[in-house]
């Protein structure tokens, strides 16, 4: 019995086994949808060991389908969307000076607990987010995605995003390679200029930040595809450094960066990195996805859904008003969080794209989403169909909170099941083709 475990295996039909030997067509993920092969007598055994069909093909059957999708560029995962939890780990709500030691390891014990829950409740993955000197508990995303991909088996897990330009690229590529073995190839990696307040912190101004940022990438993305680098660049020289662990899991771990304006994301297209993005309107994510589209357009590079996310505040409750209520208080967090960061524009309107100043971003109500399970499935769904986003980062609240649990476990039983059958319409439907599309 063979198996066919996600749409990069098509070749193993053209590869030599036997055209009587029985196939057992088997999908990566949950929400991978074979369609092309969904049809009556093909056996179709996902990752919860649920079956479709009735009997089994042989390979010269399931061969002869497979090469006529192939050639109607039916070969790509169906573009639903994947909800992940983006966890921003708040910090205990102390007095100046103050230190608890019970309350730092409550936070810790509870979100450990929270993220093993999520692999149950069926989320695609947790994006652990990096922040210093203030309200989280999560300055080194990378030890957590240790270990919990020791306790986890299914969920993805990555960081949105470690943030470049504090660590030496060297040290972040073997640090990489480690992690994808850890979590047996469940690694995403995502990148990250950082925070102008907390960079200055340290004396990084957000100039020198996106130099070192940007010139980082170059080798960090030539690390990841051949472990001997070599480079000479302003903030870093080296020849024939060799990288340990030499070896990805993973041929090409998923590569995130987030973006907050048009430029970052044309030039994110540029490197084949997917994007994420939050806080805006969805129309001005609109403009920041299509400019990544278009970009990826002339380059040559498919690209649809599975390469764009949106991040978003959540809050869900049976009780319309008291999620309403919730959503208030943690838009009242954001503010707090983002005090200070030059980049942000003031006063936007609820209705209107604020005036695009040089690469910053505005707040927007579209950051919030709020109200009963069916409204919460209803705006989510709108927001990632009319942006084309394939991805939901849902932030579940910043840190452990007495609902915290009610409000993922509603997620998880009434939300995800819904997000995983809604489609995502692809920009541009001829972009079907599976060897192109940036990982």
């Amino acid at each position: 019995m063979k198996a066919l475990t996600g749409p990069h295996d098509a070749a193993f039909f053209q590869d030599g086994i036997e055209r009587d030997q029985q196939i057992q067509v088997q999908a990566f993920e949950p929400h991978w949808l074979i369609s092309n092969l969904s049809i009556p007598g093909v056996i179709i055994i996902n990752s919860s060991n649920s079956r479709t069909g009735c009997s089994e093909r042989t390979a010269a059957q399931v061969l002869e389908l497979n090469r006529a999708a192939e050639q109607n560029h039916l070969l790509w995962e169906e573009p639903l969307i994947k909800p992940w939890i983006f966890e921003f780990m708040q910090a205990p709500n102390l007095g100046a000076g103050e230190v608890r030691q019970d309350l730092a390891s409550a936070v810790f014990d509870e979100a450990f607990g929270f993220w093993l829950e999520a692999e149950r409740m069926g989320f695609e993955g947790i994006f652990f987010s990096e922040h210093h000197f203030g309200l989280s508990y999560s300055p080194s995303p990378n030890l957590l995605i240790a270990a919990v991909s020791r306790r986890t088996t299914r969920l993805r897990l990555g960081t949105m995003g470690m943030v470049v330009p504090l660590y030496a690229p060297w040290r972040i590529v073997e640090e990489l390679a480690m992690l994808d073995h850890l979590t047996n190839g469940r690694l995403e990696i995502g990148f990250a200029a950082g925070v102008p307040q907390e960079l200055l912190r340290v004396g990084l101004s957000m100039e020198e930040a996106r130099e070192r940022f940007n010139e980082s990438l170059e080798i960090l993305d030539a690390a990841l595809v051949r472990p001997v680098v070599n480079h000479k660049g302003k903030y870093w020289k080296f020849e024939n450094l060799t990288l340990m662990p030499n070896v990805f899991l993973q041929p090409s771990p998923p590569k995130w960066t987030t973006v907050v304006s048009t430029g970052s994301a044309q030039r994110s297209a540029q490197r084949r990195s997917k994007i994420c993005t939050g806080f805006e309107s969805v129309g001005r994510i609109t403009e920041i996805f299509d400019v990544y589209r278009n970009e990826s357009a002339e380059l040559g590079v498919a690209v649809g859904p599975d390469q764009l996310a949106i991040r978003r505040n959540v809050c869900i409750s049976h009780d319309e008003a008291e999620a309403r209520e919730a959503s208030r208080a943690e838009k009242a967090a954001t503010l707090k969080v983002v005090a200070g960061d030059p980049r942000v524009v003031a006063n936007s309107s609820p209705l209107l794209d604020a005036p695009r100043a040089g690469s910053g971003f505005s707040l927007h109500d579209d950051d919030y989403i709020a109200g009963t399970p069916a409204q919460v499935i209803e705006q989510i769904i709108d927001q990632c169909r009319r942006c084309g986003a394939g991805h939901f980062l849902a932030m579940l609240g910043r840190g452990a909170t007495a609902n915290r649990r009610q409000t993922q476990t509603l997620f998880g039983e009434e939300v995800i099941p819904q997000l995983r059958r809604a489609l995502v319409d692809r920009p541009d439907r001829s972009a079907r083709t599976c060897d192109k599309s940036p990982r």
